[in-house]
C-alpha cells in the first residue's frame, strides 16, 4: 500500500520540529537566547516563531482560532516580536507553546483532508488547502531548523539533523583539515 500522502507530510514537518527543539537541549538561558547573526537569529526565538507560525496557519487559517494570546502580533508590536523571547517569557513557556501547536495542528490534521480550504488572513484572505499548508510549514520549519542547526553550531560546536541521527561523518572525520581546505579555496578569490 502507498503511504498516504498527509502523514507523509505530517511525518515530515514532525522531523523538523523534533530537530528544532534538540538544538535547545544542554544550553543556558543566555545561549538559546543571545543573536548570534547580524539579524538577531537565536535559537529560542526561532522556536517562538515557528510555535505562532503554527497556531495560525493550522489554527484560524482553517476556522480553528485559538485563544492563545500572542501579543507579539499586535498591530503596534515590533515587526520581529516574534522571534526572541523576552525575560518573562521561559524557555519551558516557549517549548509548551510549540507543543500546544503541535497538539492543536493534530486536530486539524485529524478533522481536515487534504484539500481543505482555508484562508489566510494576512495573505489579503487567501484560498489555501491544508495540503499546501502542510508544505509550507514543513518547509519554513525546515528553512528555520537549518538557521538553529549553524546557530548551535557557533554556540558549542553540536551540529547535525538529531542527537539520534547528525547525518555527519561521525568516523573521526578532520574537520580542521576539511575547514582548511575551504578556507584555501576560498582564498584563491582574494
Amino acid at each position: 500500500m502507498p503511504p498516504d500522502p498527509k502523514e507523509t507530510l505530517i511525518h515530515y514537518l514532525q522531523g523538523a520540529r523534533d530537530a528544532l527543539l534538540w538544538k535547545l537541549d544542554g544550553l543556558s538561558e543566555y545561549d538559546v537566547r543571545r543573536p548570534l547573526t547580524p539579524t538577531g537569529t537565536n535559537l529560542l526565538g526561532l522556536v517562538k516563531h515557528v510555535a505562532s507560525v503554527e497556531l495560525g496557519y493550522f489554527g484560524a487559517t482553517f476556522g480553528r482560532p485559538t485563544d492563545i494570546e500572542m501579543p507579539w502580533y499586535a498591530d503596534d508590536a515590533d515587526h520581529n516580536a516574534d522571534l526572541f523571547a523576552t525575560p518573562e517569557e521561559s524557555r519551558e513557556w516557549v517549548v509548551d507553546l510549540y507543543r500546544t501547536a503541535w497538539a492543536h495542528a493534530a486536530e486539524t490534521f485529524a478533522e481536515c483532508d487534504l484539500d481543505t480550504v482555508g484562508q489566510v488572513a494576512h495573505w489579503d484572505n487567501e484560498a489555501v488547502t491544508l495540503h499546501q499548508m502542510l508544505v509550507h510549514v514543513a518547509t519554513e520549519t525546515h528553512h528555520h531548523a537549518g538557521h538553529a542547526d549553524i546557530v548551535r553550531e557557533l554556540i558549542d560546536g553540536s551540529a547535525g539533523f538529531l542527537t539520534t541521527s547528525s547525518n555527519l561523518p561521525d568516523d573521526g572525520y578532520d574537520w580542521p583539515a576539511y575547514v582548511a581546505t575551504v578556507q584555501a579555496a576560498a582564498d584563491a578569490f582574494r
